[in-house]
């Protein structure tokens, strides 16, 4: 049975947005950020990377991310936990969690889900509750070579413009992914209209989620 059910959060001014590398966030839910901070002018973006700070790639995390979220208040940090290392850098990336809980009380979390097949990615999910235990946490996923997608519950449409958008902004801020086989255009509308396909949309965003609350008796 599926149900199609429409939820717009009336007081979403905090998105708390994590990714294990640079452009992770922006491959797996940078279409969901570009349609929120476009509809909602000075929404307050927390952005955490954990890896990538201090090189070439945290300078295209920054200038993709301001085009991913125009009008947002932005706020990245990049970490140096070594990529492929986060299963022995736990604590640090733990404790970063942690200090970002402290200073915001997001709406939306949107982070890697926890099937994935990249340990980084799924060791950042596995945190991602251990920190944001009352929040709506939204596990995004990343098409690549280990044919590790799963079967997303909930979808973010996307209008044609934002998809398009999605696939140039990527194109165009990360040169340093473009030997990759699978960073394409072709690849990202493609996982994109197949989401669109599932919930009835041209295009969309799918992710997964653990665990979500809801009030049928409220107002």
């Amino acid at each position: 049975m599926g149900i199609v059910i429409g939820l717009r959060p009336p007081a979403l001014d905090a998105v708390v947005a994590l990714g294990a590398h640079c452009d992770d966030l922006a491959i797996g839910a940078g279409g969901t950020l570009h349609t929120l901070c476009a509809a909602r002018p000075g929404l307050r973006v927390d952005a955490l990377v954990l890896s990538g700070g201090g090189t070439a790639r945290e300078e295209e995390e920054r200038a993709a991310l301001a085009a991913f979220c125009p009008g947002a208040d932005l706020r990245l940090t990049v970490l140096t936990i070594p990529d492929g290392r986060l299963p022995a850098h736990w604590d640090e990336a733990k404790d970063a969690l942690e200090d970002l809980r402290a200073t915001t009380d997001p709406g939306l979390v949107l982070a890697p889900w926890a099937g994935d097949a990249h340990q980084d990615h799924r060791g950042l999910a596995r945190l991602v509750p251990t920190a944001f235990r009352d929040h709506l946490a939204l596990g995004y996923e990343i098409v690549k070579w280990d044919g590790d997608l799963g079967r997303p519950s909930v979808y973010q449409p996307l209008t044609p413009e934002a998809a398009r958008t999605k696939a140039r902004l990527l194109l165009e801020h990360y040169p340093s992914q473009r030997h990759r086989p699978w960073y394409d255009a072709e690849a990202f509308l493609g996982l994109a209209r197949v989401r669109g396909i599932e919930c009835g949309a041209r295009y969309a965003e799918g992710f997964h989620t653990t665990k979500l609350t809801i009030d049928l008796a409220g107002g």
